[in-house]
Parts: C-alpha cells; sequence; structure tokens
C-alpha cells in the first residue's frame, strides 16, 4: 500500500476504516433507539396530525424509485475516503447523531401517519423491495423525513471538499433521492422539505468546525512569514 506523502497513512488505510466502523456501529445503535423509540411511543397513543395535502394524495406509485431509495445506505460508505482525519469523520457523527436527536424529538412532538392508500405490488419484481423499505421507515416517523436528512447531511459534507462536476452529481443524486421517498410513497412533501432543511443544517455542523479551525492557522502562518521578512 502506498503511503501519503510526509510518511502519514492514506485515510483509507487500517485505523481511519476502523475508527469509521466504530463511529458507523454507534450511529447505527443511536438511530435504532431513537428511530423505533419513536416510532413505538407515537404508537402508544391515538392523536395524529394531517401532514400532507390532499392533493398529494393523486402522486402515483413508482415502484422502480425503490432504487435512488435505497442507495441511501450507500453514500454512508464514501465517509473515509472523503473525510481524511479522525477529526473530519467524529465532526461528521456528531452531525449525524444531531439530526437523529432532533429528527425523534420531533416525530414524538408530531405525530403523523401517512396519507396514501396502500397499493399492491404483489408480482413485481420491486416488491420484496419495497416491503423492506415500508418496514425499515416505520409508520409515524414521518416529519421530517430523517431519511432524507441523513442523505443531505453526507452530500452536503462531501460536497464542500468535491470539484464542481461531483457536486453537481450529489446535488442531483440528493434531488431523486428526496424524490424517490414521495414516489415509493414512504414520505409526503413536508416531510421531505423539513429533512432538506435539517439536513443542510447537519451538513454545516460536519463542516463548519473543520473551515473555522483551518482559518486560524493560515492566519498564522501568514504573520509568521511576514515577521520573518521584516526581522533584522
Amino acid at each position: 500500500m502506498t503511503h501519503a506523502p510526509g510518511g502519514s497513512r492514506p485515510r483509507y488505510a487500517g485505523p481511519h476504516l476502523r475508527r469509521f466502523t466504530l463511529l458507523s456501529l454507534l450511529i447505527a445503535a443511536e438511530f435504532a433507539v431513537v428511530f423505533y423509540g419513536a416510532d413505538w411511543l407515537t404508537a402508544q397513543h391515538p392523536l395524529r396530525i394531517h401532514a400532507y395535502a390532499d392533493a398529494e394524495l393523486a402522486i402515483p406509485l413508482v415502484p422502480v424509485m425503490v432504487v435512488p431509495y435505497m442507495t441511501m445506505y450507500v453514500i454512508f460508505m464514501f465517509a473515509p475516503l472523503v473525510l481524511p482525519s479522525t477529526a473530519d469523520l467524529e465532526r461528521f457523527a456528531g452531525a449525524l447523531a444531531r439530526v437523529i436527536v432532533i429528527a425523534g424529538v420531533a416525530f414524538v412532538l408530531l405525530p403523523a401517519e401517512p396519507g396514501f392508500a396502500p397499493v399492491s405490488t404483489a408480482g413485481s419484481i420491486w416488491h420484496p423491495w419495497l416491503q423492506l423499505a415500508a418496514i425499515v421507515s416505520r409508520k409515524y416517523d414521518l416529519v421530517p423525513s430523517l431519511h432524507v436528512a441523513l442523505f443531505t447531511v453526507c452530500a452536503g459534507t462531501y460536497a464542500r471538499r468535491a470539484s464542481t462536476p461531483v457536486r453537481v452529481l450529489l446535488g442531483g443524486w440528493l434531488a431523486v433521492v428526496a424524490a424517490s421517498t414521495v414516489l415509493t410513497h414512504q414520505h409526503h412533501v413536508l416531510d421531505v422539505v423539513t429533512g432538506l432543511l435539517l439536513g443542510a443544517w447537519g451538513a454545516r455542523v460536519a463542516t463548519f468546525s473543520g473551515v473555522a479551525s483551518r482559518a486560524p492557522r493560515r492566519t498564522t502562518a501568514a504573520l509568521g512569514h511576514e515577521g520573518s521578512g521584516c526581522s533584522p
């Protein structure tokens, strides 16, 4: 394996991947407790809110959109390649953790339920995947769409380190995934909009500290260079 300049290990080396794996397991555990816990709490009482417009119920089910819907689980795997340091990974994981907690509180305070009537897809090649999506998504965890929010954190964080073509690709991927949550009847429009807003905030949390912490170092280096030039 080729090492990075200066003798430092490349970002995909063992220690970096081990840290990513540990953080991923912690985030997965938090997600399970908060997401399924909130759904269970909502199921204990009859209060529900109407969080969609009646016109949305005419949106057709598009079974093939379950394919981009499921790619939400793929985008996480790029984190150790895009984020080069342990500090970057930890800020990223911290942002995901905050987004999950905020969404969990919203699920409990805004106990919504889907308005789409069940549509049979039995016999379709997409049926098992749609069933899996429904099982993972639960019934009452709707506003905001945590699916959209977490994807937005990933896309927004990666975009800050990407070239313009890659940013366009990430933006397009995000748009398709956001649309897929509605076209698979997992979410309504309000869920998607609030998920995008929450995810955009999470991406800022994941990247702001890194940007801010680099600025003082550049300023200090510049001042040091000027000082050395003015010294007798």
